[in-house]
This record gives structure tokens, sequence and C-alpha cells, in this order.
């Protein structure tokens, strides 16, 4: 496992999930690391120190030397492959890497629209939609189905897959989500938070 030459600069919400899921893999893959908190509710994201890092004004922001990276299901394969390539949390083959993709792309199609709004809008206090409520319940009927084969979302090993899913499916009770009806789904969370170099998502402002 190689190093970086310089510690990882992270900018981040310390709130968010996305900054959550790259914040679990530096630390279990315990690379040096830096958090640079970005002041959101300031707009400090629509600043041009910022907007030089992401355009798109989103965080997380990983800085690598010169490299600058977004998207944190981007920046997960990035820290695993340039850091840990022959690690377990990369894919093995074709089907494990269509797998991956595939969750990865539930991760925006569905986990983002249910339980992260769910969260969200259950942390401000504000009350939440139904429709959040329905997507979160789809998704973790798909989850509790995907785990009666295996114990992790892709393989017989955690892979980023379940690091991208782990913030906002553990934290969809803020969003009034019971996670009650899923017990594939509870003890898979039990599993992530027992993995060495764990770090919880903050759940309050």
């Amino acid at each position: 496992m190689t190093r970086p030459a310089a510690p990882l600069k992270l900018h981040r919400l310390p709130l968010s999930g996305h900054c959550h899921r790259v914040e679990l893999l530096l630390s279990i893959l315990e690379l040096p690391h830096e958090f640079i908190d970005v002041d959101l509710p300031g707009g400090e994201h629509r600043q041009p120190a910022f907007l030089a890092l992401n355009p798109l004004g989103q965080v997380p922001v990983l800085e690598d030397g010169t490299r600058v990276l977004a998207e944190s299901n981007a920046i997960l394969v990035y820290l695993a492959s340039r850091y840990a390539p022959s690690s377990d949390w990369l894919p093995r083959d074709a089907d494990e890497a269509a797998e991956q993709e595939r969750w990865f792309a539930l991760s925006v199609g569905m986990l983002k629209p249910g339980p992260a709004s769910a969260r969200f809008q259950g942390i401000m206090g504000r009350p939440v939609d139904p429709a959040m409520a329905e997507i979160s319940h789809r998704l973790f009927t798909l989850i509790e189905a995907q785990l009666a084969e295996r114990p992790f979302l892709v393989a017989e090993r955690p892979t980023l897959a379940d690091l991208s899913f782990y913030g906002y499916t553990a934290q969809a009770p803020i969003g009034g989500v019971s996670l009650a009806d899923y017990p594939r789904l509870r003890a898979w969370l039990a599993r992530i938070e027992a993995l060495p170099g764990f770090v919880p998502l903050p759940d309050k402002l």
C-alpha cells in the first residue's frame, strides 16, 4: 500500500454523508489527511476560491498534491485505486465491477432523494415528504433482498459500494424512516461499524 507524499486535503461539510463516505475510506486505509470545513450556510462554496476547485460548488473535494477531485464515489475509486490497488475494496472481476457501478448509480437515483433527503429534513426540523419515505422503503427492500445472498452489497467482503451507502442509510430514522422491518440491513450496518478505522457520521448541526 502506497502513501501520499503530503497529507491529503478533504474539503467537507462534517454533516454530509457524501463527505463521510470519503472520510471512512481515508480512516480505514490510514491515509494521512486533513479536513478543511467549508461554510456552506455562509456561502463559502459559491466563492471564487472554492469554485476554482469545483465549479459546481459542491463538497466533498479532495486535493492530492496538484490533483483535485470532486464527486464522492469518484473520490472513493481514486483513493482505492491509487493507494490500495491490491486491496479488497476494488472489484475483482467484471461481475463485481458491474455490481459496484449499479450501487453507485442507486446512491444517486434512490439514496439521495430517499434516505439522504429525509435525514436532512429531519435534522432541519422540517416535515418529511412522504415521497422520500416511499423511495427509502423501496430502496431498503432492495438492500434487504440483496443481503439475503451475501453479507455485503457486492461481495462476501465490504467494497466501496458499502461505504457509499452506509451513512445515509444508518441515519434514515432521523428522517422518520424506520429500519425496524429490515433485520439484514441492520446487521449489515453493524458489520460496517465493526470495521477497523470506522468513524461515525455526525447527526446534529
